[in-house]
């Protein structure tokens, strides 16, 4: 491991609730930084149908625990990664390692490293940005796609009026912006300390108990360890000028030419990426005529809310289309 990067020692993830699986790492890379060690689950059939599962900020795999078994009884091989800065995987001390380039070339060298082929991916949150470029860059290695309370940045003035949660250019040189989303942006930026689990039992629907809430934020023994989750809020692309919104741009155009099977399976109380449901749907080709989901009673994180719904609902979409 080489200097400047941190790793959480084995004994913070002891007997967490809800999370029997077994590690397994593979050394990741990314353009300008030496190689990091990311964690990731496998479960399941090794011959089966592979579904990556892709979490975002500032969760881990652990937020796919009562999804997995789902799949698993289904026949259905799981691998979800920890995104590097989270979970098991590697830790950069230094903020500006973080990209959101890299973050892409990270998984891609996951996808690539283990030859993961006909591939269902199931992203939420920053997973879905990560998870469609990856898709754009290694089109051939994916089936089908299942979007799950998930976005892409781009910032377009053609989003305006679409979204709740504005995020968009106007005119030539403003923009417009969701007052919560930038009170979140720079409160992240300047709290001395951030606690994964104070942001996860925000945007759930039903109360998680505390020791679910100490997993989240196991990773994370020391304040050093959080650089890439506060980092991540800072990488949130708010104009169309932003490399992150440039990025998005042209996942888009990718996404536009994708015909196989992609699904919204969207919870009903989620506003940060309510209406991104329908965007995804009337722009990528493989969403026509497709059984688009709406998970009831489930916030923002709706493996926690609504855990087995998902699975069962990822798990008919990978045996039906």
């Amino acid at each position: 491991m080489r200097p400047g990067v941190l790793r959480t020692p084995d004994e913070c993830f002891a007997n967490l609730p809800g999370y029997p699986f077994d590690p397994h790492y593979l050394d990741v890379t990314a353009e300008g930084l030496d190689p990091l060690r990311m964690h990731y689950l496998d479960a399941g059939p090794a011959d089966g149908p592979v579904a990556l599962l892709l979490h975002g900020q500032p969760t881990w795999s652990y937020l796919y625990r009562s999804v997995v078994p789902v799949l698993v009884d289904r026949g259905i091989r799981v691998i979800a990664p920890d995104l590097i800065g989270y979970g098991r995987s590697d830790k950069p001390a230094n903020p500006t390692d973080y990209t959101f380039a890299r973050h892409i070339d990270w998984v891609r060298s996951l996808v690539v490293g283990l030859d993961l082929r006909d591939l269902t991916l199931v992203a939420q949150d920053w997973g879905g940005p990560i998870g469609f470029s990856v898709l754009a860059a290694e089109t051939d290695r994916f089936a089908r796609v299942v979007a799950a309370n998930t976005i892409l940045h781009t910032a377009d003035p053609d989003l305006a009026d679409r979204l709740t949660w504005a995020v968009h250019g106007t005119g030539d040189s403003r923009v417009v912006l969701e007052e919560g989303l930038v009170d979140y942006l720079l409160y992240t930026q300047r709290a001395p300390e951030l606690q994964a689990s104070l942001f996860v039992g925000a945007a759930t629907v039903n109360p998680l108990p505390p020791e679910v809430l100490a997993a989240y934020d196991a990773p994370f023994p020391e304040p050093a360890y959080t650089a890439g989750m506060r980092q991540m809020i800072a990488l949130l692309p708010l104009t169309r000028n932003d490399v992150g919104a440039r990025i998005g741009r042209r996942t888009m155009r990718a996404l536009e030419q994708f015909e196989r099977p992609f699904v919204t399976c969207y919870s009903d109380g989620d506003p940060a990426t309510r209406g991104w449901e329908t965007v995804f749907a009337e722009r990528v080709p493989g969403a026509a005529g497709q059984n688009h989901r709406t998970i009831a009673g489930a916030g923002h994180f709706l493996q926690e809310d609504a855990g087995p719904e998902l699975g069962a609902a990822v798990a008919d979409i990978i045996a039906t289309i």
